[in-house]
């Protein structure tokens, strides 16, 4: 699933991948929207308080906030082992909106569905 995540991360506008620590990050304006490490099998992405809480009452399985301070400013766990491959792109999305510039962020749409 690593390579879907990296697939759909640097699809957005902007993007870059970069290392973090041990982690690969993505970014847009040089901010952190998505971490993962390859052989663990989540993803870490910034989400507002209230885009966390709805994609976590999904499913808390496959969704969960970080389980400390980092997790009540938003940052989120993603089980990739689970999570389907259409969450996945709306949580990235999410994700990069959160953090991108404003010009950015609104040139992402969402599909209906």
């Amino acid at each position: 699933m690593f390579d879907i995540l990296r697939q759909i991360a640097l699809s957005l506008p902007e993007v870059t991948e970069e290392p973090h620590f041990h982690k690969t990050s993505f970014r847009v304006a040089k901010k952190i929207f998505a971490t993962i490490v390859p052989n663990e099998g989540h993803a870490t992405v910034k989400l507002s308080p209230a885009e966390q809480d709805v994609f976590c009452t999904f499913d808390a399985n496959v969704v969960y906030p970080v389980p400390n301070k980092w997790g009540q400013q938003g940052w989120t766990h993603v089980n990739l082992v689970t999570i389907e491959e259409k969450m996945l792109v709306a949580v990235l999305k999410s994700a990069y909106k959160e953090v991108a510039p404003k010009k950015l962020g609104d040139l992402i749409k969402f599909d209906e569905a």
